[in-house]
């Protein structure tokens, strides 16, 4: 899609089951990135069936997913979502406007469960305990380190991110802050995902999110 207005980044490690439906609730001028992240059950083959732009990430981890999807974008603003339907990019729009109306650099999804499962209690407390700390680390008035997320592209290349694990979301949001960029969170819905989650929906998955994520605001 040449003309697209909005690259989506879809960090995928086999999301062939999930990526039908992510696919088909883009808003028309959003244009998907799918980065595969060494998937075995064709998600990279679901993902060009359908019109996304496949790009293949060999180094495994969020954030070598996450960046190789914003090096490989090209529209004027940039939006990252998960890839397995837990989120819903219709309403990406919503966010979109924040930030091409001027009002925010950055816009985060705040995720609001709308179903029973949605949230493994164990992620959703150390999400909590994780936004206490961004809060007192940076000033923002945060409640979740959203995985949805919109901002310009060439803001986003100048930050020059350089975690390549889990904590990509985060150095991008303590980079931003240190920026001087105007982040503003939103309620999102969120659903339970489909198939198994390789990070926060296990302990282990959890566990290794916060070790990647203190190390960051440790580093200050």
């Amino acid at each position: 899609m040449a003309d697209a207005t909005v690259d989506v980044i879809l960090p995928a490690l086999d999301e062939a089951r999930a990526l039908p439906w992510v696919l088909g609730r883009l808003p028309v001028g959003y244009r998907a990135i799918v980065v595969d992240n060494g998937s075995t059950d064709g998600t990279a083959e679901v993902a060009a069936e359908r019109g996304a732009t496949v790009v293949t990430e060999t180094r495994r981890g969020f954030g070598s997913a996450a960046h190789a999807g914003l090096v490989a974008a090209t529209a004027p603003l940039v939006a990252f979502c998960d890839a397995d339907a837990s989120m819903d990019p219709a309403e990406l729009p919503r966010l979109v406007e924040y930030v091409s109306g001027g009002r925010a650099d950055l816009v985060l999804g705040r995720r609001r469960p709308s179903a029973r499962g949605a949230w493994p209690p164990h992620a959703r407390v150390a999400n909590r305990g994780l936004a206490g700390l961004i809060r007192r680390a940076t000033g923002l008035r945060l409640h979740d380190l959203g995985p949805m997320r919109v901002a310009r592209r060439e803001d986003l290349l100048s930050l020059d991110l350089l975690d390549r694990r889990s904590g990509y979301p985060l150095e991008m949001l303590l980079r931003a802050s240190r920026a001087g960029w105007r982040v503003v969170e939103l309620d999102t819905s969120y659903a339970p995902r489909v198939g198994r989650s390789k990070v926060t929906g296990t302990v282990r998955g959890t566990i290794g999110a916060v070790r990647d994520m203190s190390r960051l605001l440790r580093a200050g």
